[in-house]
């Protein structure tokens, strides 16, 4: 039977099932309780136990001691319930709570997405994880201290990889070495996470507008949401030059017949004569919002990809209706150094 864990002092509730851990089951109720490797190891994840019984799992002693234990403390990554709970932590509900940090990573996998998109998965040393939010980016170091953000394009709720989203950059010295040189087990240092881009709690129904790679934290938010079971309303405008810059449109399409309350819109700006056959909507994707729309007070806007993408269509979405406060976007420049 699953039991219910009542989290202070928030006074937040979720329902834990038989075999999950309490940080798990915390997570997938959209709880972003803190934690560090996941595995019993490091001890952020460490909370009290204020009434009810756990079964404290696997653990390090290094993570938490005895005397710890008998005062009432729990890893939450570990416990599982053996009774309904109270617990007390405290949540990160905001990107500046998150810990920023240095950690090395190999890579795990890379496959191209389009002709000039590729998506590389990182793995972190397994006594490791990033606590992150949905939404938000980290910055490869180079050898020489130079930095490279990519936003991370998969959900929190199954970060065993980090995978980013990377275009190719003609003259780009990374990116040319990504396309051209990767090698799989090459060692990565990054930094991270960093950011204030994610999803804020709040029933508002979501305008989401993405740029080329502005899709992969745009995937994140959403595939986080699902998971977590949020029941606004999601609209993404996907916004590319022509119908070969699309990716990943088999898992919207999927996302769209499966959620109710999700639906996409693709255009192309600049359509080539490839897409003769193209039935879709075309134009910059600030001229396409106001064909959907006409009023979108009491909407929320997050909008990611290159800036004059995400300026033009901020302000449209203003002119539309949506309160500047309601704005939350992550604008991309790409170097050639």
């Amino acid at each position: 039977m699953a039991y219910t864990v009542k989290l202070e002092p928030s006074g937040k509730q979720f329902e834990v099932e038989p075999g999950q851990s309490i940080l798990d089951a915390a997570m997938h109720h959209g709880v972003n309780l803190p934690y560090g490797c996941r595995n019993g190891a490091c001890g952020d994840c460490k909370g009290k136990l204020v009434s009810g019984q756990v079964d404290y799992g696997q653990y390090k002693p290094t993570a938490m001691s005895e005397e710890e234990r008998a005062q009432g403390s729990a890893l939450f990554c570990q416990a599982q319930p053996q009774s309904d709970l109270v617990i007390e932590a405290y949540e990160i509900d905001d990107a500046r709570k998150a810990e920023v940090r240095r950690l090395p990573c190999r890579v795990h996998e890379a496959r191209k997405l389009t002709h000039d998109i590729m998506e590389v998965s990182l793995k972190l040393p397994s006594a490791e994880r990033l606590q992150y939010l949905a939404g938000q980016y980290i910055e490869v170091i180079l050898k020489d201290g130079r930095r490279r953000a990519f936003s991370i394009a998969n959900t929190p709720l199954h970060d065993e990889l980090l995978t980013v989203h990377i275009r190719y950059v003609p003259g780009g010295e990374f990116t040319e070495h990504v396309f051209e040189h990767l090698k799989p087990k090459e060692i990565w240092n990054f930094e991270g996470p960093l950011g204030d881009f994610y999803l804020r709690d709040s029933d508002r129904p979501a305008i989401l507008v993405a740029g080329g790679t502005g899709l992969g934290p745009i995937k994140a938010i959403l595939e986080t949401a699902f998971e977590e079971g949020v029941e606004r309303d999601f609209h993404l405008f996907f916004g590319v030059r022509a119908q070969r810059d699309l990716y990943l449109t088999e898992l919207l399409d999927q996302w769209q017949q499966e959620h109710a309350n999700f639906r996409w819109t693709p255009a192309l700006s600049d359509p080539t004569e490839e897409d003769t056959h193209w039935t879709g909507d075309t134009g910059y994707i600030h001229d396409v919002l106001p064909r959907y729309y006409g009023d979108l007070s009491g909407h929320e806007g997050y909008l990611a990809g290159p800036p004059p993408m995400v300026d033009a269509a901020s302000e449209t979405l203003k002119q539309l209706g949506v309160d500047k406060d309601r704005l939350f976007s992550d604008a991309f420049t790409y170097s050639t150094e």
